[in-house]
């Protein structure tokens, strides 16, 4: 049942004691989306719920997506119908659930023509999928996609060659900042349904009953060795998911093929699109995103088969030459890899079918899984951003229906997710005029309502006691001082990364800059955290540590000290 306490708190060290010495009907391995939406859809079910993730909440794929909330156009095209519908009904649900932090995001999908003609077949096809779209879930946003001339299509992306152009295509889909929908939906489980949950708790093994049943998930957090009790446990870790089938499992079970995505991020103004832009790749079968982003606009993304480390995947020059040449190949832009101020890549946990062990990861299916073991442990794999609530509510059901007894008979048997919103949604359009009120600029609180919603209102209280805190937190970006002691206070972050890589996007913009803050910002954090100077210095190095992983990785070369990190050398 959830927590009787009147004030729920999303703290660590209460966390930590709650799982620690409570019972709980359900544990959550994997404080991913996937995991996110496990929690609050069993806590709103009225199960006690607890989520414990081995790093930082969204530290791995989670945080290194697309960041859209989309149907897919080319998962359309594939013929996989029921997936792009599927997508786009919780697409709709996201907007009307998260306004705050889904936002709708027009497409530009040029059509380029030789000599000035666009091939009758390609026409076709290209104005059926828009139709095609539109019927399956365009409608349900009240968007539908447009037809435009090559003049308008070059407002949208100067750096477009008009002469090569018959036109353009503008559809609609959405957008948002994957590792903020994370955390708030962990704190709309926390705060809102009397969930538990707690970061860099690492799961170590299952305990199981003399029947081999279950009853706990044995872990380690802070050095400290203990076993969580529970009747449920659910295995939501992405990529990491067969290694942690193979706690309970007698063999490693080898069914997910993860798939490398890779994004790179450069100045806006090499690019100058004003929306997003699909590009086909020059002698592939795949488009690439061109996302504006602020000052920035991100490029995305890879799909290729890896098989290296999969606790933190790199951009290698080969990915970032990719990315670079797919995007010079039909602008004008001129890319070069001195352009990079950020990359960051993600792992896509696909499920792999007997006859799918070669061929493209593109071609391999993004629908999702839901399995139990004889043990009773619930495993839910693949799957997308999008469609996390959906496979939340399949994972929840199947916990519901075969393992919780008396407990299972007492939560709904349907999930209540579909309109449950997250917290923020509420209040978040007056947080502009709030702001005003405060002697803040609006832009300031347009960016603080895009982020918290309607929470942002405790930081506007803040910032009143302490208004050199809306300072710039990281020079260039939109980030305010008083972001990085919220995270320390109210959002569990831990260390200077979590603020700087998860909590504020500020290393995926501009690594260069993020490093250049990270003492200042690192002695921030130390009056919410208590870091002496040993402990702040620790904690800069290891963000530079991190900085200097990304470039050399990047060069292939090791990163002679000294060197700025916004270019390679």
């Amino acid at each position: 049942m959830p927590t009787t306490s009147p004030t729920p708190q999303f703290s660590r060290p209460e966390a930590l004691k709650a799982l620690r010495s409570e019972q709980f009907d359900l544990v959550v391995i994997g404080g991913g989306i996937t995991g996110a939406g496990v929690a609050l859809d069993a806590a709103a079910r009225g199960l006690r719920t607890a989520l414990i993730e081995g790093d930082d909440f969204a530290s791995g794929t989670s945080s290194k997506s697309s960041k859209l909330v989309h149907g897919g156009l080319r998962y359309l095209q594939q013929g996989d119908i029921s997936l792009v519908y599927e997508a786009l009904h919780e697409r709709r649900r996201l907007l009307a659930n998260a306004p705050h932090l889904v936002d709708i995001q027009p497409f530009l999908l040029p059509l380029f023509a030789k000599g000035g003609l666009i091939p009758k077949k390609l026409a076709r096809s290209m104005g059926a999928a828009m139709w095609a779209y539109d019927a399956t879930g365009g409608w349900r946003i009240g968007r539908f996609h447009q037809r435009i001339d090559t003049a308008e299509a070059v407002a949208h992306m100067p750096t477009l060659p008009a002469d090569k152009l018959g036109g353009a295509y503008i559809y609609y889909d959405a957008a948002a900042d994957d590792a903020r929908l994370v955390l708030t939906v962990i704190r709309t489980a926390v705060l809102d349904h009397g969930a538990t949950a707690a970061n860099r708790v690492r799961a170590l093994g299952v305990h199981k009953t003399p029947g081999h049943i279950i009853d706990g998930v044995e872990v380690e957090a802070d050095g400290e060795h203990f076993t969580i009790a529970t009747t449920a446990v659910v295995n939501a870790a992405g990529v990491f998911a067969d290694d942690v089938r193979a706690l309970d499992e007698a063999v490693h079970p080898n069914s997910i093929r993860p798939a490398k995505g890779i994004h790179v991020t450069v100045p806006w103004d090499r690019i100058r699109n004003d929306i997003g832009v699909i590009l086909p790749v020059k002698g592939d079968r795949r488009s690439i995103f061109v996302m504006p982003w602020g000052d920035h606009t991100y490029i995305g993304t890879t799909d290729t088969t890896y098989d290296g480390p999969t606790d933190n995947p790199r951009c290698t020059a080969d990915d970032v030459a990719y990315l670079l040449d797919a995007v010079n190949g039909w602008t004008g832009a001129g890319l070069t890899p001195a352009d990079v101020t950020g990359t960051w890549a993600g792992l896509r946990p696909l499920v792999v079918e007997a006859d799918q062990a070669a061929g493209r990861t593109a071609d391999l299916s993004r629908h999702h899984r839901v399995l139990r073991s004889p043990s009773g442990m619930v495993t839910v794999t693949g799957g997308k951003l999008t469609t996390y609530r959906q496979m939340a509510a399949d994972a929840v059901d199947k916990v519901v229906k075969s393992l919780l007894g008396s407990a299972g008979a007492k939560a709904p048997s349907r999930s209540p997710t579909a309109r449950l919103r997250l917290r923020g949604a509420e209040g978040w359009e007056a947080v502009g005029d709030a702001a005003v009120g405060a002697g803040l600029d609006r832009s300031t609180g347009e960016h603080l309502a895009r982020r918290y919603g309607g929470e942002a209102n405790a930081l506007l209280i803040a910032l009143a006691a302490e208004p050199e805190l809306a300072e710039p937190l990281v020079a260039g970006l939109p980030y305010l001082r008083i972001e990085a002691r919220h995270a320390a206070r109210h959002e569990m972050a831990t260390t200077l990364t979590d603020v700087l890589s998860r909590r504020t996007r500020a290393l995926l913009l501009d690594r260069a800059a993020a490093r250049a803050a990270a003492p200042m910002v690192a002695a921030d954090l130390a009056t919410v955290l208590g870091w002496d100077d040993a402990e702040q210095a620790r904690q800069v190095a290891n963000f530079e540590s991190v900085v200097d992983a990304e470039l050399t990785a990047e060069s292939g070369h090791d990163v002679p000290a000294g060197v700025p990190t916004g270019t390679r050398a």
